[in-house]
């Protein structure tokens, strides 16, 4: 096979330099949109995030634990994205009762529910005695 028709038969897996920055931010735009309008959880994540937000802007705290928060958050968000992802995948590829396919699932879940449970840890480890510092 010569060197033009492998580069021919691959061309499909190159990236598209013609594709504008503002394209490939417009997909991933469309990709968080599509999980909060589809997810259930990414919208529990998104709730609780706008109240980490206002906690935060109440309780007035420090540039660290703002940076703390911030990060948490944008990590279950990240993570809660990357689960949608492989479930959409999973999905496409098979209908059926997969013991593969259930375990990839069930681990990606997993790990949004473990970065969540971490990430509610903190949060109460940030805002507790804040709140009992009212009283």
């Amino acid at each position: 096979m010569a060197l033009q028709d492998k580069k021919n038969k691959n061309e499909k897996y190159l990236v598209d330099k013609k594709k504008s920055i503002f394209a490939s931010f417009g997909h991933a735009l469309d990709g968080i949109k599509a999980s909060f309008t589809t997810e259930y959880h990414m919208i529990i994540h998104g709730y609780v995030a706008v109240c980490v937000i206002i906690a935060g802007a109440l309780f007035q705290i420090s540039y660290i634990e703002w940076l703390i928060c911030l990060i948490l958050i944008g990590m279950v968000i990240a993570l809660e994205l990357v689960n949608t992802a492989i479930e959409a995948v999973t999905n496409m590829i098979t209908t059926d009762n997969n013991f593969y396919a259930k375990t990839a699932k069930d681990v990606s879940a997993g790990a949004v529910l473990v970065m969540s449970i971490i990430s509610a840890l903190i949060g109460l480890i940030i805002f507790l005695p804040k709140f009992f510092e009212l009283f």
